[in-house]
């Protein structure tokens, strides 16, 4: 392990640079979990529902909606979770506040990039939020690929990872995915990519740890120890 590593922290296994990262968006790069949360009250007052706590709602962020609705009423009739997702995406949409990233989020995009490392996006959200995110942030062309769990089965399934996998043609051996839930962590480990939790998002240092990631971050700076060389010259390529 070379002296930068041990300073960062790094498992041993994960010394070779990977060709591939695969980050989660809301609460990895995008300080959004509070948006969400208070979207999601927002929409069971208008469905005269009482609010949940809010640490309810964040233990299901990553799911898809529909996932994350089922999960927090599994008794509940479907009109009414039907309602309550159009009135979630109402009252979601209705913020017209930019996301923020979190502060270091853009270098270590740029620093990826100028590696020639491969960079994805896979999240929970829908299509039409995400494409908002990427536009309020200017990020876009960071990324070669992006999938929703609108266009793939829900974390944890693989089939979100594995779909990113088959397009950028890349290995799951040489690939991270990044995320701040353990929806991400499993996703990763059922699609047998390594498995990186950072700590600054919508799930507990404790909850990521029982998913066993690989690797368990605080800071998005520790992805890059600044030292990584390119291995070959990827542009940046639009969504």
């Amino acid at each position: 392990m070379t002296d930068i590593s041990r300073l960062l922290n790094r498992p041993e296994h994960l010394a070779i640079p990977p060709r591939l990262v695969v980050f989660d968006w809301d609460g990895t790069l995008a300080d959004s979990t509070g948006r969400i949360v208070t979207a999601f009250q927002e929409a069971l007052t208008s469905v005269d529902h009482p609010p949940l706590p809010d640490e309810s709602i964040r233990g299901i962020i990553g799911l898809s909606l529909a996932n994350a609705i089922a999960e927090l009423f599994p008794e509940g009739e479907g009109h009414f979770r039907e309602a309550l997702a159009q009135a979630y995406h109402r009252c979601y949409f209705a913020n017209e506040e930019p996301v923020a990233l979190y502060p270091e989020a853009e270098a270590l995009l740029k620093a990826l990039a100028e590696t020639g490392c491969l960079i994805a996006v896979a999240t929970g959200k829908s299509r039409r939020g995400l494409d908002r995110a990427l536009a309020q942030t200017g990020t876009a062309d960071y990324f070669h690929h992006t999938l929703t769990a609108e266009e793939t089965r829900s974390k944890p399934h693989p089939e979100m990872l594995e779909g990113i996998l088959d397009f950028t043609g890349s290995q799951p051996t040489e690939t991270w995915m990044v995320g701040d839930t353990d929806f991400d962590l499993l996703m990763a480990r059922n699609a047998g990519t390594h498995a990186i939790g950072i700590t600054h998002g919508a799930h507990p240092r404790e909850r990521l740890a029982a998913a066993r990631p690989d690797w368990l971050i605080e800071r998005l700076a520790q992805l890059h120890d600044g030292a990584w060389q390119p291995t070959e010259p990827n542009q940046r390529a639009a969504v």
